[in-house]
């Protein structure tokens, strides 16, 4: 039997206690077959597909696959091929010879696809009623909205019926879905997850989200999807910022805290802001309004034209086909000029010039995720100026290129679900995991429709709880990596992503199965530092872990490029004799990416 919600942590449980691929596919389909809102898929992946995928896993095993059997849903503007991608617009359907991007490396880390979810069109919205699939709806209320754009993919979480899923995120649609349905919505800085096989809403800023029960889940998601992809001109490699384990969080103050009249929103803001505070958290008020300004450009300025850009030609042949709001807000953009997109870029760096001195003072923002909600009747009833309101803290984030992680923020006493989002300088993805992760489980208002549901243990950087020991890892063993199985199951918990000190070496080992690399100290070496991830293991974990390691690697002490130190992976200096010298990666992560891709300069 498993459980309610179908997280990361309860489908390997069910592994490891007998179940099957197949086991977990027809639980799938009888949940799927049961659920009582018809409007969050728009193409099921057939029963018949889905227990053949299962089939084909239990045949090749779990091996170099860290999401085996996992099963996921993906927003219908994202392509996985056999399946149309439609962006809710039927008349556009189109069927892909070949997965987004994302969706290839998920399905090759051993994830099972079970559906293409609904959307406002086109990804133009908030709120999730712009769909001629009809309007998901919140897990609590029926006659509440969902949040848009991504509404199928939150609901099909929330509901139990896969452990993650996909959406896109151009003004908020990756968050406010999260806050209306009590998950997790994980946004990366633009750029370090492709969009290659994604239907643009803006091009220049779209981001491929998670949806996802829990934090660290959500963050080992993103790992397996991120990095460069040379079909994806706006993707680009990490540059992980550091944050403070005790951050400085910026928090709304004055005129700027505005919830439109919805106290049980604020009530549960100031609630959080109080968690954040118990955790070690400084807050600093800040002035929001550049921000808001910024906000204000992503549909008040010419960035609406990147959204005609998109569909132009589409728009121009098939007007009728179009959602009424979303061709409205798609048509304003016709006879926008190039000075007016000039004009609006300038205003963009004027502003984030403006707020500069906001992040002087602080590490991390912390904002409502929506500052209210609706029924679907009044969304309907007012769609255009209701939306905008849903989108006043979340409309900034990526014009500024920033990080962002939204987690729920407990229940009115009405029950409908409220979220506060935890935004971060770009690439900082990583380092704002442990403090969301710990910000949700103080909340403990458990995960999706079931809020009972226990999280598990999420230390703060740098937090080692008693009676474990932290190991920074560097190869096989990375998110995603064909290890990295070996870690969850003694209990492990990614503490963060961080480089080694400048002063080593990386090697490609030969003949090793998987494939390996040797990290070697080379004092007087000035390179770029190696990536490594520092996860925590109980010591019962640690020490079955490390009688396994295989000669020439070894456990040793790595100095790390903030000056401090962590056990970790290091190589007999033999072994690399005539390995490939690979540091000029900067970790295996990518090194293996560039080799994937192909023959050619890597």
């Amino acid at each position: 039997m498993l459980p309610r919600m179908l997280t990361l942590a309860a489908l390997r449980a069910a592994y490891g206690a007998g179940a099957t691929p197949m086991d977990v596919v027809e639980e799938v389909i009888a949940r799927r077959a049961a659920l009582a809102d018809p409007a969050v898929f728009i193409t099921p992946t057939p029963d018949d597909a889905l227990r053949a995928e299962a089939r084909r896993l239990m045949q090749d095993g779990p091996a170099n696959r860290p999401l085996f059997g996992i099963p996921f849903a993906v927003k219908d503007n994202i392509d996985v091929a056999g399946l149309p991608t439609t962006a809710a617009c039927p008349a556009y359907a189109y069927l892909p010879a070949a997965d987004a991007a994302v969706v290839a490396r998920l399905r090759a880390a051993g994830a099972l696809v079970i559906g293409k979810t609904n959307l406002d069109q086109f990804a133009t919205g908030l709120n999730g009623t712009r769909s001629p699939h009809g309007a998901p709806r919140s897990v609590f209320d029926p006659a509440d909205i969902s949040g848009g754009s991504s509404s199928g993919s939150a609901v099909a979480v929330a509901s139990g019926l896969c452990a993650f899923a996909l959406g896109t995120d151009t003004a908020g649609s990756g968050r406010v879905p999260a806050a209306f349905n009590n998950l997790v919505g994980l946004k990366p800085t633009p750029g370090l997850v492709p969009n290659t096989g994604v239907v643009p809403a803006c091009r220049s800023l779209d981001v491929v989200t998670v949806f996802s029960g829990t934090v660290p889940e959500a963050a080992e998601i993103r790992r397996i999807m991120q990095g460069e992809d040379a079909d994806d001109p706006f993707s680009r490699p990490a540059l992980p910022v550091p944050l403070p384990v005790a951050p400085r969080i910026g928090v709304l103050d004055g005129a700027e805290r505005e919830f439109f009249g919805d106290s049980d929103a604020e009530a549960l803001y100031d609630a959080a802001l109080a968690r954040a505070e118990a955790l070690g958290a400084t807050l600093v008020p800040f002035d929001y309004a550049p921000f808001r300004e910024a906000a204000a450009l992503l549909y008040e300025g010419p960035w609406v034209a990147e959204r005609l850009a998109a569909i132009e030609d589409f728009l121009a042949e098939h007007p009728e086909a179009l959602d009424p709001t979303v061709r409205e807000i798609v048509q304003s953009a016709q006879g926008m000029s190039a000075v007016e997109t000039f004009r609006g870029i300038y205003r963009l760096q004027a502003l984030r010039r403006a707020v500069a001195p906001v992040w002087d003072a602080v590490d991390i923002l912390m904002l409502p995720t929506a500052p209210t909600s609706y029924t679907v009747a009044e969304m309907v009833a007012d769609p255009v100026r209701l939306n905008s309101r849903l989108g006043r803290y979340t409309n900034f984030v990526n014009l500024m290129g920033l990080a962002a992680i939204a987690v729920p923020a407990g229940f009115a006493a009405s029950g409908r679900p409220a979220g506060v989002t935890l935004v971060g300088p770009g690439f900082s993805d990583e380092a704002l995991v442990p403090f969301a992760a710990a910000l949700h489980g103080a909340t403990a208002s458990g995960v999706g429709a079931d809020r009972a549901a226990a999280l598990p243990l999420a230390p703060l950087a740098g937090q080692v709880p008693e009676g474990w020991t932290s190991l920074a890892v560097v190869g096989a063993h990375l998110s995603g990596m064909p290890l990295n199985r070996e870690l969850v199951a003694g209990g492990g918990v990614c503490l963060r992503a961080t480089r080694t000190a400048a002063d080593y070496r990386l090697f490609a080992l030969a003949n090793t199965d998987p494939p390996k690399p040797g990290l070697v100290r080379a004092p007087g070496f000035a390179g770029p530092g190696i990536e490594v991830e520092l996860w925590a293991l109980p010591l019962a974990g640690f020490g079955a872990f490390v009688s396994g390691i295989p000669a020439p690697l070894g456990i040793g002490k790595i100095a790390l490029c903030d000056g401090t130190s962590a056990s970790g992976f290091l190589c007999e200096a033999h072994a690399v004799e005539d390995a490939r010298d690979i540091t000029a990666f900067g970790g295996w992560r990518s090194y293996c990416m560039k080799k994937q891709a192909g023959p050619g300069d890597w």
